[in-house]
């Protein structure tokens, strides 16, 4: 048998080989994983701006609409009456959406997150809580 192909690697050189595979893989593995966040940044931003374009593309169109109104109450009272009552009907609305908001902002109360946390450690500890 040739000396050079039947030698078996050494412990010390087989946990070289480990260590050095391993730190590899690990490089590998990182150089992956920024590679995949910067293209899920790259979609989330554009996602993102596309939102923001349709959120402004939108409020464009709710003035299209308060116009409109307006310009249909124009055809039964004055142009200045009409755009008062359009305000009075935006103002009421916005108040209703106010109060509303106010209502759902009263229900929220405290996390019990942390609370349950601490029956979980009692629990765990075997204490009553």
């Amino acid at each position: 048998m040739p000396e050079g192909d039947a030698r078996e690697p050494t412990v010390g050189e087989l946990t070289a080989q480990l260590a050095e595979q391993t730190g590899r893989l690990v490089r590998d593995e990182m150089e992956l994983a920024k590679a995949e966040v910067r293209e899920s940044v790259k979609h989330a931003g554009i996602g993102v701006g596309l939102f923001g374009a349709t959120g402004l593309l939108a409020v464009y169109g709710v003035g299209a609409l308060v116009a409109a109104a307006i310009a249909a109450f124009a055809l039964v009272v004055d142009v200045w009456l009409a755009a008062l009552i359009v305000a009075g009907i935006l103002f009421v609305l916005a108040g209703l959406g106010a109060l509303l908001g106010v209502k759902q902002v009263k229900e929220v109360g405290p996390p019990h997150t942390a609370e349950n946390v601490k029956k979980d450690l009692a629990a765990v500890k075997g204490e009553h809580a």
